[in-house]
């Protein structure tokens, strides 16, 4: 355990995802069993070797008045949207300071992002060469740095105790996560305001990741297209949205009568030092991110009864993180109910982890599980319990779940909850 022992909560979360724009409509997706692919609309896209993508179901512009709009990207403007409905599901009704129930100088933001802002990046430069340097907007370069989103949302909520922003690719909302956990652990912060976002559905993004071989070329049924642990996976389907969730010592959250969703109990971190965009096939790297989370923890795998997977959807990855799993839970990973949520959202990249902490945390409040989509065929070497076609109920008592995030590069994070 850390140096300072404090318990972190779960105090508010928010998200605008595929399926809705808030927490509430997501979820009601994730249960449905909904999925947010469609085709990709518009001349930009027509040439392009993949036409599907789960774009967000509110568009930004329809939330955020125009003038704040036109000097955030994409990537800022959902951070936004979800640290908005997080931070008033938590109580909290004006920034820090106004609000006199936390102080600026105790509230962080950690909010992290893959790739930034991308598309400002490409979209301007598409105005330089077609109109002129003249024409360039004045808010590129902060519209574009990857630590945007992070510097705007603590801006909104006046953060003085530290603004991050780590970037370690589809990874990063869940490391944006873990990071958080220890700022308020190590005695840095009482409040931290934590996840991830994206906005890169772009046809320079989809053109190299589709010559990867990384995305799925399901034009035709794209509904179908994201389909983690079938044995006709061909790859992840692009996302776009953001996911927050409020972290608070629970101290500090228990004397302003706060509604607590869940414990934050830490995170496990390793690299794989294998290739920079291929998952190590024996599962070596996340199972050692496992073993951390739970040497750095009072976690027992006889607590956890679900996981929401990294399971992009690639024939690889997919089997990688079940063999990491039984690796480290051995018989425990039978007790586990195991859900893809990328499925039905598309897999968001940096900010996956923070949507799918967002679900996470709710299959812990509500004790539902949510289940993964078009598994017709389940992969033989996926010998784990697979969440298919209805929610599942989740056991009453203390219960633990487990969120996993990986990235190119080879980075490992998981996250780890627990009911109170």
């Amino acid at each position: 355990m850390s140096s300072t022992n404090r318990t972190v909560v779960v105090t508010g979360i928010g998200a605008t995802t595929p399926l809705g724009g808030d927490s509430a409509s997501t979820w009601e997706g994730l249960l449905a069993g909904r999925s947010g692919v469609k085709p990709l609309e518009g001349e930009r896209f027509a040439d392009l070797p993949v036409q599907i993508a789960a774009s967000a179901a509110v568009d930004p512009g329809d939330v955020l008045p125009r003038p704040l709009a036109r000097k955030l990207d994409r990537s800022a403007q959902f951070a936004l949207i979800a640290a908005r409905e997080a931070w008033a599901d938590a109580g909290y009704t004006a920034p820090a300071g106004e609000d006199e129930a936390i102080a600026p100088e105790r509230l962080g933001a950690v909010i992290a992002s893959g790739i930034g802002g991308v598309t400002t990046l490409l979209d301007q430069y598409d105005v330089l060469k077609e109109k002129g340097v003249r024409r360039v907007s004045p808010h590129t370069v902060p519209m574009l740095m990857p630590n945007s989103p992070s510097a705007n949302v603590g801006l909104e909520v006046n953060a003085r105790a530290g603004v991050h922003t780590p970037v370690s690719a589809c990874a990063s909302g869940a490391e944006a996560i873990g990071y958080a956990i220890e700022m308020i652990r190590s005695g840095r912060a009482d409040v931290v305001v934590a996840g991830g976002t994206e906005a890169a559905i772009h046809p320079l993004p989809i053109a190299a990741f589709a010559n990867m071989m990384a995305m799925s070329k399901n034009n035709d049924e794209p509904t179908k297209a994201s389909r983690p642990y079938d044995t006709a996976r061909d790859g992840f389907v692009l996302g776009e949205g953001a996911g927050v969730v409020i972290l608070e010592s629970e101290e500090h959250a228990k004397a302003r009568g706060a509604k607590i969703y869940c414990e934050a109990l830490g995170q496990g971190l390793s690299a794989d030092s294998h290739h920079i965009a291929q998952p190590e096939p024996s599962g070596r790297g996340i199972a050692a991110a496992l073993r951390h989370l739970l040497d750095t923890t009072d976690l027992k795998p006889s607590e956890v009864v679900h996981l929401n997977a990294h399971a992009t959807s690639t024939p690889q990855g997919d089997v990688a993180e079940i063999k990491a799993l039984r690796q480290v839970f051995g018989d425990d990973l039978d007790h586990v109910a195991v859900s893809a949520t990328k499925s039905m959202t598309g897999h968001l990249l940096g900010g996956a982890g923070g949507i799918e902490t967002v679900a996470t945390v709710l299959a812990l409040h509500h004790r539902t599980a949510p289940p993964t989509i078009n598994v017709d065929d389940l992969d033989p070497e996926v010998e784990a319990d697979i969440v298919r076609g209805e929610p599942r109920p989740l056991p009453e008592g203390t219960i633990a779940a487990v969120n996993n995030s990986f990235g190119f590069g080879g980075h490992n994070v998981v996250l780890a909850f627990r009911t109170v």
